[in-house]
């Protein structure tokens, strides 16, 4: 059951916020990054990832039915048009409260900003070593497709780089730039923003790591 709270203010059309979720313990969840499979459309093995959807019915959070996500090359040039396949997120963290608590947090800015109560979970590693640096956003400065997306930030080890961007035009310069450290949820809607994370590169010789929840709602999925 999740803790409602009374909603947030938050200007849907013109605004994003960047806030720091206190109540949110991130040690709980970084251990279930180390288990996450590496992504199965990109080469270079440096990203790793999961994805699972869920549905608000009150002050229940209830997992939905195992679906694809699917974007079309219009906001994916790299792999629009494809309909990937993720495994889904881990039982047992689903059953936290920390990160059930994340997503409520979210879905307050959906009861603001969109009709839908449907939250879809991505859970992203992204690794780098001294040979390899790691891209979080390999299409480039972006629009996912959907009304809200959120970014909370669980861990940054022995890296350096990650800054996310928020855009209102590609080619203009971004509106807020930020390392998203742990702890922090950015929030912002998808059809005034494009978005966009810089590279991540190893500082030290063993592999460095960055650990995000990316939140959309709602999800993504191909066509009947």
């Amino acid at each position: 059951m999740l803790n409602l709270s009374k909603p947030k203010e938050f200007d849907c059309l013109a605004s994003y916020i960047l806030e720091m979720v206190t109540a949110v313990k991130v040690d709980q969840l970084k251990p279930f990054f180390d288990t996450l499979p590496p992504d199965p459309y990109l080469t270079g093995n440096y990203r790793f990832r999961r994805l699972s959807h869920f549905q608000i019915e009150g002050d229940r959070l209830v997992k939905l039915p195992h679906r694809r996500l699917f974007q079309s090359k219009a906001y994916n040039p790299l792999l629009g048009d494809v309909a990937r396949e993720y495994a889904e997120l881990d039982d047992a963290l689903i059953e936290l409260e920390d990160f059930q608590k994340i997503i409520w947090e979210f879905f307050q800015f959906c009861q603001l900003c969109t009709p839908h109560k449907e939250v879809a979970v991505h859970q992203i590693r992204t690794t780098a070593t001294s040979q390899q640096v790691g891209n979080p956003a390999p299409e480039g400065i972006h629009r996912d497709g959907v009304d809200l997306v959120g970014i909370f930030s669980v861990n940054r080890m022995q890296i350096e780089g990650g800054e996310t961007h928020l855009y209102k035009d590609k080619q203009g310069s971004p509106a807020f730039t930020k390392v998203l450290n742990p702890g922090e949820l950015l929030v912002f809607r998808d059809d005034q923003y494009f978005h966009f994370t810089s590279s991540v590169s190893a500082i030290a010789p063993e592999a460095g790591e960055r650990d995000v929840f990316v939140f959309t709602c709602p999800g993504l999925f191909p066509p009947e």
